[in-house]
């Protein structure tokens, strides 16, 4: 049986800027280091036992060619200085033998932080319901963050976010963030 559950996973960023919206994607993925690999799409899991390791690492464990099982988000405009974000929340469980979540998030007109911690803060929900954490939903951040530490169920949270303007002269400007996984 070929187990497909990662072991390793990294995350990545990039900004690519072109008058070609795909080459604009494609620009982006370059500044994230993964442009030669064919980049899978999947839903919002962190492996149990999973190790996130750092970008450096990351990188030289992939080959060109290889598919890329990823969590990732992606933000485009051509409109000039049009700010743009995308965004991967991870909330891992403290314990390590349960799954965790990531979630992916793009906006316009939010910064890093903002648009940063709404994506901790989705991945962070769905970790916190699925382990039977009450919250409320209406709370602020930091109060969900202090329910969430009272518990002493979710571990951590973090993200990578990703933020432009658009190009002064209309050209595409593209903002990616991405969780790899590494099988």
């Amino acid at each position: 049986m070929l187990d497909l559950v990662a072991k390793k996973l990294f995350l990545t960023k990039g900004i690519g800027v072109h008058e070609d919206k795909l080459t604009s994607f494609e620009y982006a993925l370059r500044d994230a280091g993964i442009e030669g690999t064919n980049i899978v799409l999947i839903s919002s899991i962190f492996p149990p036992m999973a190790k996130l390791v750092s970008r450096k690492e990351g990188l030289k464990l992939i080959q060109p060619g290889q598919i890329l099982f990823t969590i990732y988000s992606k933000n485009q405009t051509n409109e000039p200085h049009r700010l743009i974000s995308a965004s991967v929340g991870i909330a891992q469980p403290k314990d390590r033998k349960k799954y965790g979540y990531l979630s992916e998030y793009d906006a316009f007109g939010q910064n890093e932080k903002v648009a940063g911690e709404y994506a901790e803060d989705i991945a962070a929900q769905m970790l916190a319901s699925s382990l039977g954490i009450d919250f409320d939903p209406d709370k602020s951040w930091d109060e969900k963050r202090q329910q969430w530490n009272i518990s002493g169920k979710i571990y951590k949270t973090q993200n990578i976010t990703q933020t432009a303007k658009g190009e002064k002269n209309g050209k595409w400007t593209t903002v990616f963030a991405a969780a790899v996984l590494i099988i």
